[in-house]
């Protein structure tokens, strides 16, 4: 038998490759979090909340660049965290809190990160929701710390753009699916299903997700910024954008 913990790279691996076919630029839009993250710390994070965090891919690769921080990765997926938990050391704290509900920060270890981390996550949030979380974000960062967001947030100035470049975005995807070059969504969790770990997890994820997700990708880049100047950051703008997507990010 594969020993588990070569068996989570491997998954962290397929993940990778399969988030990939949806984010081409998924590597540059980390970076773009990482380089925020050194320059509001000088270099040397302590503290990182990996909001949203799955398997773990942001943690992965804040510890990486940063040996001496640590992290946290908040999640409520079964599945996700199960490979997560498999993949990272002692450096990082795993948490179980779903963000639909207002209490999810009091599952934390604590309420000082100096940064909040999060990718293509927080739009499967009600907008309501959403606005709301970026209040409860700030009031868990340290003074100065600051909150990435990375995610589908188009930009409502440029529709016709918008169009044509996710037409162009699903063509590319359709063709690797097609070729074998990288599995789907729905064939990534068929592997799930018929792995002996995973897959019994898979009726538990069901019942925290049953009704679906809510939606929020036709929130524009200008709708995240509102909202995070009504939750009173000091300063918010964008460090990132590629096509139609953005990372918004906000100094407490």
């Amino acid at each position: 038998m594969v020993p588990y913990n070569v068996q989570a790279a491997a998954w962290q691996e397929s993940w990778d490759r399969q988030q990939m076919a949806y984010l081409p630029d998924r590597e540059e839009r980390f970076a773009a979090l990482l380089d925020t993250v050194d320059a509001v710390t000088d270099g040397h994070p302590q503290t990182v909340l990996d909001l949203a965090g799955g398997t773990g891919s942001i943690s992965l690769r804040v510890l990486h660049r940063f040996p001496r921080a640590t992290t946290t990765l908040l999640d409520v997926d079964p599945v996700l965290l199960s490979i997560a938990r498999a993949s990272l050391d002692e450096r990082t704290a795993i948490v179980t809190a779903d963000l639909r509900t207002p209490d999810w920060s009091t599952a934390l270890p604590h309420h000082d990160y100096d940064a909040v981390l999060t990718a293509t996550a927080l739009h499967w949030l009600h907008p309501d929701r959403l606005a709301a979380l970026y209040a409860e974000i700030r009031h868990i960062l340290r003074p100065g710390g600051v909150f990435i967001n990375v995610d589908h947030m188009p930009d409502e100035g440029l529709p016709t753009l918008n169009e044509k470049l996710g037409d162009r975005e699903r063509t590319r995807r359709d063709a690797r699916y097609a070729t074998g070059a990288v599995l789907s969504w729905e064939a990534w969790w068929d592997h799930v299903a018929k792995d002996p770990t995973l897959g019994p997890l898979i009726q538990q994820r069901k019942q925290i997700f049953e009704g679906g997700h809510a939606n929020s990708e036709d929130r524009t880049v200008t709708w995240h910024l509102n909202a995070l100047r009504t939750a009173e950051f000091s300063e918010v703008g964008t460090v990132w954008r590629g096509a139609r997507d953005a990372a918004v990010t906000a100094i407490r």
